[in-house]
């Protein structure tokens, strides 16, 4: 799932959620560990205070992607924590209703009236094509589930024409073959908004609707013009086979997988669209694409840190007998000017949590599969994937509930409610 599909969300919540963490496409990391980074990062950082409260860094992708990679100092800190407190409440319908609405042109408009004509005609030629290859990106699961691909077209781009421009062009970046394979399972963020209500503990936003949407409505006629006909020729040429992008989906999972903080990847995470940059454009084109990086950084991550990290500060002071959890987009924990930054400046002090069990991941789900690695060091990597030449038998995992942690077979026969918790 295109990781600016987060704007996708109402479309996300019309879709069937039923997925449990053993399902969906299978999370992969393959990371291959240098001595220095024995420990890596858990995307977990915890503000010292009394109870304890912390800072989560999600990515906006299918949960079952990366689930079994989460170490169990998150887990165990999302469990322990009474409040959880997301970007914005993904659970209010409200919510659903004003990012929708943001999405609109006004009464009476529609893209063929305000699109060049030559961009409307390749916009249209291009949803035609996913509409027809569509049914051959379904799998079997989501079949299974009742969801059908003429179903979904419509769901995501069924009233398309009455779209602003710079929603469309977030929307067709989400129709791709892996994207649509992907859909019918909770991005993390609202799968851990489900849990949180499933586990009765209350739950909030920092950030208004509005406060996510307006800065992508601000851009000018020109510079939305600029992203989507640079969308359309990304699309047409992938198509064509003679375009491979620099990062995709799947290096945005990896690099999370591995504990790796690759703020260029996150921080397009986090602000919602893609990067437009690239040595081929022409000179004046890539002022353009250049501005419109400028835009985005400042108003959807730098202005929205100050503001999450100010009001982060707001609820910790109003409840300090309270322990939260915060979970943010990693993006916003990376790089310059970020949530950390500014709890920081307010006299907060954090600790990273580093986690050897993500470094090694010995918290994979696994079963009768390949244990790449130091085994003898019990620092190995399970993998049900491809078996290399240097890989040995793996012990059995199993695993631990919740947390996902591992259970050795020994210690599975002393404790019973580990078989049950599975």
């Amino acid at each position: 799932m295109s990781p600016w599909s987060w704007f996708l969300l109402p479309t996300l919540c019309l879709l069937p959620t039923g997925a449990d963490p053993g399902r969906g496409a299978p999370a992969s990391a393959n990371c291959e560990l240098k001595p220095q980074q024995s420990e890596l990062n858990s995307f977990l950082w915890t503000i010292k205070r009394d109870p304890p409260s912390y800072f989560f860094g999600t990515i906006h992708v299918p949960y079952t992607r990366v689930w079994d990679f989460i170490p169990d100092n998150s887990k165990e800190a999302f469990q322990q924590s009474s409040i959880v407190y997301f970007e914005l409440d993904l659970t209010d319908p409200y919510t659903i209703s004003a990012l929708t609405s943001c999405q609109m042109l006004p009464q009476g408009e529609n893209l063929q009236d305000v699109l060049p004509r030559d961009i409307y005609c390749r916009l249209k030629r291009h949803l035609e094509y996913v509409k027809l290859m569509m049914p051959s990106w379904m799998t079997p699961d989501q079949r299974g589930k009742g969801l059908y691909a003429d179903y979904l077209f419509n769901a995501i781009a069924g009233n398309w024409e009455r779209k602003r421009p710079i929603w469309v062009m977030l929307m067709v970046n989400s129709l791709t073959e892996v994207d649509i394979k992907s859909r019918g399972v909770p991005v993390l963020d609202l799968y851990l908004a489900q849990e949180a209500e499933r586990l009765r503990k209350q739950t909030g936003a920092v950030e208004k609707v509005e406060e996510q949407c307006h800065p992508l409505n601000g851009l000018n006629f020109s510079q939305v013009i600029f992203a989507l006909n640079q969308t359309l020729l990304q699309q047409e040429s992938l198509r064509a086979g003679s375009l491979q992008i620099p990062y995709t989906t799947e290096d945005l999972i990896k690099h999370y997988n591995c504990g790796d903080l690759s703020s260029v990847i996150f921080s397009h995470d986090s602000s919602q669209v893609p990067n437009f940059i690239n040595a081929t454009l022409p000179p004046q084109e890539r002022v353009t694409a250049q501005e419109i990086d400028s835009y985005f950084r400042q108003e959807l991550i730098y202005k929205r840190n100050e503001r999450m990290g100010k009001r982060v500060k707001a609820l910790l002071e109003e409840f300090p007998d309270k322990g939260f959890f915060f979970a943010f987009g990693a993006g916003h924990f990376m790089g310059n000017n970020t949530v950390l930054d500014v709890l920081r400046r307010e006299g907060y002090e954090r600790e990273e949590s580093k986690s050897v069990v993500r470094a090694h991941l010995l918290h994979h789900l696994c079963s009768g599969s390949a244990c790449c690695g130091n085994a003898s060091s019990g620092s190995c990597i399970c993998s049900p994937l491809a078996v290399s030449a240097s890989c040995v038998p793996a012990r059995k995992c199993r695993p631990g509930g919740w947390g996902g942690a591992e259970v050795s077979e020994e210690a599975e026969a002393a404790t019973p409610t580990a078989k049950a918790a599975s």
